[in-house]
């Protein structure tokens, strides 16, 4: 018996160290949140915001901003577009939207940054819901507006598949929406889709490997009724089904897509915002949590530059509160920094 294991001993040392590298991989992987660091403010503070990236620089659009005698008039509804070049760290203004709105869909397709639907002044009240199609072309820094979605709605979510820009959700001012009408921009033409099974309002959207994921958000405009629920869409049935469910029932999110994780942002309830910052894997439909926002937010947007995400504005306390913030998270496996605020 001693002989056999002073036989095997050899063996099992050299199997450990051969796994050792694999496990300790294993646990990192697991246990890798990412990390974020601070980036140039934006110019203005704002809320209820829209970002995307288009050509590697991001452009932030609309919402409110801080109240003055500025903006009194509009009723701090800003039709402002300003670009962030994350490679100077610098921002710039562009031509503002031929009108402000908050609380507005923004996808990029062909070249363009498309604005869609969102909400504007009308007399005193802030909250006109709207069917316009804005095309920004930065080559440009031109606005021109195209054919309006069939259904007017302000806190839907837009995102792109093949092309195409899927308006999801919202709310009229009067009821949730179900609707799903999807722009082709080459045409200038809607289509209907299959309703939305759960019609909610301040969701996120974003689309992963041919599928759309319509996240969270809540019930007529009330962040007391904010859900959890997650449903995703297949273009080619013309399908919903359910997903996990988000792990923290939010609403004001944002969502980002980064090797073919979906990361989902901030929020709010009655209590405050939300620092949370959960990841999605499709292929095996589960959730992990991730490092925290430095800053809890709602309002805000997001938008992603060489694997980075840069999560921009919003409001720090629920309701009308506004930031400049620019925090950018890097994903586990897009870079190594440390953490620089905890």
């Amino acid at each position: 018996m001693m002989r056999t294991s002073a036989f095997l001993m050899p063996f099992f040392t050299a199997l450990c160290l051969i796994l050792l590298p694999v496990f300790a991989q294993s646990v990192q992987s697991e246990t890798d949140q990412g990390a974020w660091q601070t980036a140039t403010p934006a110019p203005t503070k704002r809320t209820e915001v829209a970002a995307a990236t288009l050509n590697n620089t991001i452009y932030v659009v609309g919402g409110f901003e801080q109240p003055g005698l500025s903006n009194f008039i509009n009723l701090g509804i800003t039709s402002s577009l300003q670009a962030y070049d994350p490679a100077t760290d610098r921002w710039t203004a562009k031509a503002p939207m031929p009108v402000g709105l908050h609380h507005l869909g923004i996808g990029v397709a062909g070249g363009k940054l498309y604005v869609i639907g969102g909400y504007k002044q009308a007399g005193l009240s802030v909250w006109q819901s709207v069917a316009t199609v804005y095309a920004y072309d930065p080559a440009m820094d031109t606005w021109t507006e195209r054919a309006p979605m069939p259904t007017p709605r302000g806190a839907l979510s837009v995102t792109a598949h093949d092309g195409k820009l899927f308006a999801i959700g919202g709310y009229d001012g009067k009821a949730n929406s179900s609707a799903v009408e999807v722009y082709d921009p080459q045409t200038n033409t809607w289509t209907v889709r299959t309703p939305l099974p759960t019609p909610r309002d301040h969701l996120a959207a974003a689309t992963v490997a041919g599928k759309v994921y319509a996240i969270g958000g809540r019930v007529n405009g009330d962040y007391r009724q904010n859900l959890a629920v997650m449903e995703v869409y297949d273009p080619v049935t013309d399908r919903w089904s359910r997903a996990s469910d988000l792990p923290t029932a939010r609403s004001g999110i944002t969502a980002a897509e980064v090797g073919r994780r979906i990361y989902v942002f901030g929020g709010e309830k009655e209590e405050g915002t939300f620092r949370e910052n959960e990841a999605y894997d499709p292929a095996r439909d589960a959730w992990q949590t991730m490092a925290p926002m430095p800053t809890g937010r709602h309002g805000l947007g997001s938008a992603v530059v060489d694997g980075r995400i840069y999560v921009i504005s919003g409001g720090p306390t629920p309701g009308g509160s506004f930031s400049d913030l620019n925090e950018v998270f890097t994903p586990p496996g897009s870079g190594t920094s440390k953490r620089s605020n905890p």
